[in-house]
């Protein structure tokens, strides 16, 4: 059996969805491929040609050996939502997406591997793509409390383009506008993205919790700036001025997506604004995604933002018009440079 599943970027609430905040994200044609079929023993073995290792474990002891034990942690989830496996599997992992990047290549692997366990366990179970994705956040995140929201795994799953809110509840809107292409920019510089996550998320929930003490009756989703800050510090005040700004940038955007028709140059700049305070308030751009966004500027993108939660890894850029330009220079400045578009979700590709 195969199972494809796509990347994504995040448009619009970067570094805001563990907030509970909403995001705008788009899965890309850039997929990860996971084949496999059933053993005649309890062994799960996992092949990962592209970084050159072979994981192993038996069915019999499901006890996490290692951070983020994701396989393990998979069927653990599966196993709570009522799936049985009586025989293992053997599997093999490839990736178009590039690695540690911020364009969610392992909630890609993820999903794809939760939605590979359910047609293999003894009684196979038809999921829809939300589903797959809300267990691949059980798996990924949850099982190991981890810092990140849930857009990537909704993502992947689900594919195309989504609105995603997760408070009060979770609700996801399919949005159809006709975006045209994209040029995603790798960076190729690694980064600490649980490192990160901590530093933005942490300061902010602080703030978020003294600016309860002056303003009980307001949440992240209210607050405006009439808001009390008197109990906040001045670097305190300018992360949540910048906070607020990308929450209404998203807003703009949102009704800008909505439109019959897209105002392709509106949409380029909303995505700079968003990456001016990613860069300028919560410092997670570096200069080389900034030379790699000014490159791609001049060649003729209509806009773009840091992608992921940053400190390296991947930029893009809005290129409706002539990628290819844009992808020539990103790739000048030493970036490794995709032309991506929408794509679909996670799918089954084969059944032998």
């Amino acid at each position: 059996m195969r199972i494809s599943t796509p990347g994504r970027i995040c448009l619009f609430g970067e570094h805001q969805d563990y907030l509970g905040l909403p995001v705008i994200a788009m899965a890309i044609s850039l997929r990860a491929n996971l084949t496999g079929e059933k053993r005649k023993d309890k062994n799960v073995i996992i092949h990962k040609p592209d970084l050159g290792e072979t994981e192993s474990f038996s069915l019999d002891d499901l006890n996490y050996t290692k951070p983020r034990d994701y396989f393990k942690s998979g069927i653990i989830v599966c196993q709570k939502e009522g799936l049985t496996f009586s025989s293992g599997f053997e599997c093999e992992i490839t990736s178009e997406i590039p690695i540690r990047a911020g364009t969610s290549s392992s909630s890609a692997i993820m999903v794809s591997w939760i939605h590979f366990l359910s047609q293999m366990a003894d009684e196979p179970s038809n999921w829809n793509q939300q589903k797959i994705g809300e267990l691949a956040y059980k798996a990924e995140v949850l099982e190991f409390t981890e810092p990140g929201g849930m857009m990537d795994q909704y993502s992947t799953a689900m594919g195309n383009l989504i609105y995603l809110q997760s408070e009060p509840y979770i609700a996801i809107e399919t949005l159809n506008p006709n975006l045209g292409t994209f040029v995603l920019g790798d960076s190729c510089e690694p980064k600490d993205t649980l490192g990160i996550l901590n530093r933005c998320r942490d300061a902010r929930l602080e703030i978020i919790v003294k600016l309860k003490v002056k303003n009980p009756n307001s949440t992240i989703h209210t607050l405006n700036e009439n808001a009390d800050i008197s109990d906040l510090n001045t670097n305190e005040i300018e992360l949540y001025k910048g906070t607020l700004q990308n929450r209404d940038i998203l807003e703009t955007a949102l009704s800008e997506l909505n439109k019959s028709e897209l105002n392709n140059e509106n949409f380029g700049k909303l995505l700079t604004q968003h990456h001016a305070i990613l860069r300028d308030v919560l410092n997670v751009s570096t200069p080389k995604i900034d030379n790699m966004m000014d490159a791609a500027l001049s060649a003729g993108a209509l806009g773009g933002k840091i992608n992921g939660s940053g400190g390296g890894g991947c930029m893009f850029t809005y290129a409706p018009k002539n990628p290819e330009h844009v992808a020539e220079a990103i790739e000048k400045v030493g970036g490794k440079a995709y032309i991506i578009q929408k794509d679909e979700g996670t799918r089954i590709t084969t059944h032998h």
